[in-house]
């Protein structure tokens, strides 16, 4: 079994792409052209030997493996093969395999030996091998620090003039966090290509200025870019003014960004001249393409597969465009006539039109824009992606995202915990939520908007939304607390306001709010917010204004919003509903009290987030990955599955008849409970389809015919356990986040309030804690009425193992622990059901790939 059946396109640590494929014997010729090209240092430091060619019997070895024992992968740029990678096993079910490769020179230095090694050690593992072993000599330190660079702990050996290399290959936090952070570089370098380029060509701006090339043309000479734009026109000389080309190349200057408006029939075309100039990045404007159906959605394969090759990436087809307000680049290669002014948020948006509108309403609130991308029907580059950049990019202090569907979910979730640690995340998400995998329907809304807030995103369900938090992150400190003083010169808005913040979280201090009365001149209102901006139980202010009416203020000249500045000056956070006049720049204003209260609310949370520690993920004891796979073997063992990963159920035997029942009772002990086998009706105390406590043969005779009447001939059979507080462990797969699993408390009325709490895979000892403590039935859990508290670190414990199994085994569809009984002296598992399905993809595991 091969890791990569079919080819994959990956970034260099350039930010250029090639593809990688397994090889076969049809790549000879290729790989003896690719040998020619190699200086003489090259074939020595890879076969020991000058190795002047390659024999026909090497050759047809080298072509020649079985995808198990024997695997090898190549890197084609173009049609090129530049590099090949291999593996061999050490003898006939040996746990170690030899590892080698090489790079032609032209290549070496931009990272294909990593990529190498991250795919053929996955490939390996999936066939049973454990190490690798390499032979190195040792003046090829660049091959070493391949090795050494890696996370592995690699042993070395010195003997015969080289250098015996051996190490483990199984994924460790030290080899993720290597692989995470090339990721993190190359697809950030990626992007800065596309955003800072030289130069641009124009392909499809006709000479009479109609339509969106020309428009988009016209957009970037007049908005100043810094570089050469170059118009491609088969036969005009001069466009929009500017001197026109046939081909980019015949313009002689450096072109590395292309904005493409030619029809899709023309795509491919577009990318060969393209490429020929040198260019890094293809802007897709034109539509036509997956959106129009299936013969467009070939189309645009074709065109993404072609830029790959050319070591190109592709925004778009079907999309708005790119845009970067850096005075030293001044890029608008948009359908937006106008950008926001330049600042420090960087926009993200997956729809074209909706981006217009968002940069409308953003030059409309004086939002500074660092850098927009849209990214149409998405076919290369992602809201990932522009997250990777924005991560590193000193000209972005804010995130704003509007995404209607998650390409890797469990990618983003993975970005989002890590960027949003020191950069706010703000996203817009589409409503429409297909449901989850299984028989649960997935988190609802309130459970979708605590996934996000756990990776720290602040998730906004409207356009103005999105605004209202940004303009409050891009000009305003983060809130110390949820302590809120509301100062305003109307009663009826103060009191508004004060509710608002009630309904949203926030605390109004005592003394609040403060209504300096509608006949209030200046001075009054700046000393009121002065003193509440000093106050030290304040860590937020609430500010709103109401014109007077005529003949309730003296000093109607004065201007009311020149008190403000002073109270920005102690660096507490405000926002204002100010119903008259202009304010200044750097407060945040909201036509509405509730909008102002909202956007405030919703950054003291994500600030709450960033105080809390991230957690860790703790070794389990007990775990067992090789008994796991053993476990999902056909036919799949669900119980042995469990185990594998510490999960124990309480034992359960399926009877089908009285006599079955009545041996069943006896083989686990009186007492016994049964139950009705049907998935839906095991705990369902409440329609007397569970008998509990049966202390022997004739009450288990007659609960079985009392069940049997009502539900059919099927009982389960269990000894009794401790009573506890019923609990319910969930796995589904969320569309935004991959894997999550939730936990509530058993029982009708729970469920019929969908009182579950959510979490995205992996957890954290925190996620853990914070999942047994969110339902709003959780205080059953702490002790109610005087119970005695349950073990509630035991149910955090279970629900970090089924994480590290969701997290593990992707063919573990969903998965359902119900009931969960939980004790002041542990927990019982009663009931588990897991479905499993064939191998599936999850992007965001294994090596690297676009």
């Amino acid at each position: 079994m091969t890791t990569v059946a079919q080819p994959v396109d990956v970034l260099l640590s350039d930010g250029t792409t090639v593809q990688l494929r397994p090889i076969n014997p049809a790549d000879a010729p290729a790989i003896v052209a690719m040998h020619s090209r190699f200086s003489e240092r090259t074939r020595y430091l890879r076969y020991f030997s000058p190795y002047p060619r390659i024999p026909e019997r090497d050759l047809v070895r080298f072509v020649t493996v079985d995808h198990s024992d024997r695997e090898a992968f190549v890197v084609l740029a173009g049609d090129q093969i530049v590099a090949v990678g291999r593996y061999e096993r050490l003898g006939p079910q040996a746990p170690e395999a030899e590892v080698a490769f090489v790079v032609e020179d032209a290549y070496q230095g931009r990272g294909i030996g990593s990529v190498l090694m991250e795919h053929l050690a996955d490939a390996a593992r999936r066939n049973g091998i454990l190490s690798f072993v390499a032979e190195v000599l040792p003046a090829n330190g660049t091959m070493l620090r391949v090795f050494s660079d890696f996370g592995y702990q690699v042993q070395r050996e010195y003997a015969d003039g080289v250098v015996h290399l051996s190490f483990p290959i199984a994924p460790t936090e030290a080899t993720l966090e290597v692989q995470f952070g090339r990721e993190h570089r190359t697809e950030a370098r990626s992007i800065a290509r596309l955003l800072a380029p030289r130069g641009i060509a124009v392909y499809g701006a006709s000479a009479t200025g109609q339509g969106v090339g020309a428009a988009v043309l016209g957009h970037l000479r007049d908005g100043g870019f810094a570089g050469a734009v170059v118009p491609v026109h088969p036969s005009a000389s001069t466009v929009a003014g500017l001197p026109a080309y046939p081909s980019a190349v015949d313009a002689g200057v450096p072109v590395d960004l292309a904005v493409v408006a030619v029809p899709p029939s023309a795509a491919t075309a577009v990318v060969a001249d393209a490429a020929a100039a040198g260019v890094h990045g293809l802007v897709v404007i034109s539509a036509g393409f997956a959106e129009a159906g299936a013969e467009g959605a070939a189309t645009q394969r074709a065109l993404v597969r072609a830029a790959h090759a050319a070591g190109m990436r592709v925004v778009g087809p079907n999309c708005l465009g790119v845009a970067n307000t850096d005075p030293a680049v001044r890029l608008n290669a948009t359908l937006a006539p106008a950008l926001p002014p330049p600042g420090r948020v960087g926009i993200f948006s997956q729809s074209g039109a909706f981006g217009v509108a968002l940069l409308a309403e953003a030059d409309r609130r004086g939002l500074g824009l660092s850098s927009f991308v849209s990214a149409g029907n998405r076919a290369d580059v992602s809201g990932n992606d522009l997250l990777q950049y924005w991560q590193d990019d000193p000209g972005t202090d804010v995130i704003m995202l509007y995404l209607e569907t998650f390409g890797n979910p469990r990618k983003f979730a993975r970005l989002a915990r890590r960027i949003g640690r020191t950069k706010p995340v703000v996203a817009l998400a589409s409503p429409a939520r297909p449901p989850g995998v299984g028989d649960s329907t997935g988190p609802d809304e309130v459970a979708v908007a605590a996934l996000f807030a756990q990776s720290g995103v602040i998730r906004v369900d409207t356009v103005a939304e999105l605004l209202d938090v940004g303009v409050l992150l891009a000009n305003q400190p983060l809130p110390a607390g949820g302590r809120v003083g509301v100062v305003g010169n109307s009663s009826a808005l103060t009191g508004l306001a004060a509710t608002a913040c009630v309904g949203q979280g926030l605390t109004v201090v005592d003394g609040y709010p403060r209504d300096v009365g509608p006949s209030a001149g200046a001075a009054e209102f700046a000393d009121a917010l002065a003193e509440t901006a000093g106050d030290d139980r304040v860590d937020a202010l609430v500010v709103v204004f109401a014109p007077p009416l005529p003949g309730q203020r003296t000093d109607v000249d004065a201007d009311v919003t020149a008190a403000l500045p002073a109270a920005l000056a102690l660096g507490k956070p405000t926002v204002a509903t100010f119903l008259v006049g202009r304010l200044p720049a750097g407060v945040p204003a909201y036509g509405g009290v509730e909008e102002a209260v909202r956007a405030l609310a919703r950054v003291h949370r994500y600030a709450e987030w960033l105080r809390r520690p991230p957690g860790v993920a703790p070794e389990l004891p007990g775990v067992d990955s090789a008994a796991a796979q053993a476990a999902l073997r056909d036919p799949p063992d669900p119980n042995a599955l469990l185990a594998a990963y510490g999960i124990e159920t309480v034992a359960s035997v399926t009877a089908d008849s009285l006599e079955a029942a009545v041996d069943a009772a006896a083989s686990v002990g009186f007492p016994v409970a049964l139950k009705a086998a049907a998935p839906g009706l095991r705990h369902r105390l409440d329609l007397g389809a569970v008998r509990l406590d049966l202390p022997d043969e004739a009450t288990v005779r007659r609960a079985y015919a009392e069940l049997a009447a009502s539900f059919g001939a099927e009982v389960l059979v269990q000894p009794m356990v401790p009573p506890g507080v019923a609990c319910v462990v969930e796995l589904v797969e969320d569309p935004a986040f991959g894997p999550v699993v939730g936990f509530g408390l058993g029982g009708v009325a729970t469920e019929l309030l969908g009182d579950r709490a959510w979490r995205a895979v992996p957890l954290t000892d925190r996620d853990a804690a914070e999942l047994v403590d969110e339902p709003r039935a959780a205080p059953l859990l702490r002790g109610h009425r005087g119970a005695a508290p349950v073990d509630r670190a035991a149910l955090a414990d279970l629900l970090m193992r089924v994480g590290q199994l969701a997290d593990e085994q992707p063919r573990v569809r969903s998965l359902t622990l119900n009931p969960v009984l939980a004790r002041p002296d542990g927990i019982s598992v009663l009931h588990a059901q897991v479905r499993v399905g064939g191998a599936v993809s999850r992007p965001d595991t294994g090596p690297r790939r676009l």
